[in-house]
C-alpha cells in the first residue's frame, strides 16, 4: 500500500467510525438513557458498538470466511445464555446499536450511503418509540420484597394488588424472576396512570 492510499484508507475508516459514534450516540444517549435512563444498559450497547465496528472492520480488509463468522456470531450468542435477560425494548435498541456498527463498518458501501442508512435507523427508532406513539400505556420493572399468592395463580387479583399498591391502573405485569430463598420477585408492570 502507498502512503497516499494508507491515508485514505484511515480518513475513511475515521469518517465510517464518526458515522457509528454519532448515530450509537444518538440512539444509545439521546433516545435510550433521555427515556428510559437505564445506565447500565446504554454503557453496555455503547461498547458492544465500538467493539463489533472494530471487529467488523478488521474482518473486512483480511480474508474471513463465512465459517468463521458464523463462529463469531455463535460466541455471541452465548452471552444471551450468560447475561440477565432482556426486555423486548432493551433487546431492540442493543441491537440498533449493533446494527448502526454494522452498517458503519462495512467496507463495500460508500460513506454516504452508510450516513443515510444509519439515519433511517435513528429516525424510525425516534418516531417508533416516541412517547406521544404509544403514550397511554407506561412500564416500569418493580421489585417485591414478598412473593404474593396470587401472583401466579390469580393474575386479575395480583393486578389488583399491584394497582393498589402502585396508584396507577395496571394493566399487565410479567415475572421475570422469582426467588423463594429471600422471597423476592422482579416484576415488568404496564400500567396507565388515573
Amino acid at each position: 500500500m502507498t502512503p497516499q492510499m494508507l491515508q485514505t484508507f484511515f480518513v475513511m475508516e475515521f469518517l465510517r467510525f464518526g458515522i457509528d459514534l454519532a448515530g450509537m450516540s444518538i440512539l444509545m444517549f439521546g433516545m435510550y438513557y433521555r427515556r428510559y435512563r437505564d445506565k447500565e444498559l446504554v454503557t453496555a450497547a455503547a461498547l458492544f458498538n465500538i467493539f463489533v465496528f472494530a471487529v467488523l472492520t478488521v474482518l473486512s480488509v483480511v480474508d474471513f470466511g463465512v465459517a468463521a463468522g458464523f463462529g463469531l456470531f455463535a460466541i455471541l450468542a452465548l452471552f444471551t445464555l450468560r447475561s440477565e435477560p432482556l426486555s423486548k425494548t432493551e433487546m431492540t435498541y442493543f441491537f440498533g446499536s449493533v446494527a448502526i456498527a454494522v452498517i458503519s463498518s462495512v467496507q463495500g458501501t460508500t460513506i454516504p450511503f452508510a450516513a443515510v442508512t444509519v439515519l433511517f435507523v435513528l429516525v424510525g427508532a425516534y418516531v417508533i418509540d416516541h412517547p406521544k406513539m404509544l403514550q397511554s400505556v407506561s412500564g416500569t420493572k418493580i421489585s417485591l420484597d414478598k412473593i404474593h399468592h396470587a401472583l401466579l395463580a390469580d393474575p386479575a387479583a395480583m393486578r389488583a394488588e399491584l394497582s393498589r399498591r402502585l396508584g396507577v391502573d395496571v394493566l399487565s405485569y410479567q415475572v421475570l424472576q422469582l426467588d423463594y430463598i429471600t422471597e423476592m420477585a422482579k416484576l415488568n408492570v404496564y400500567y396507565r396512570k388515573h
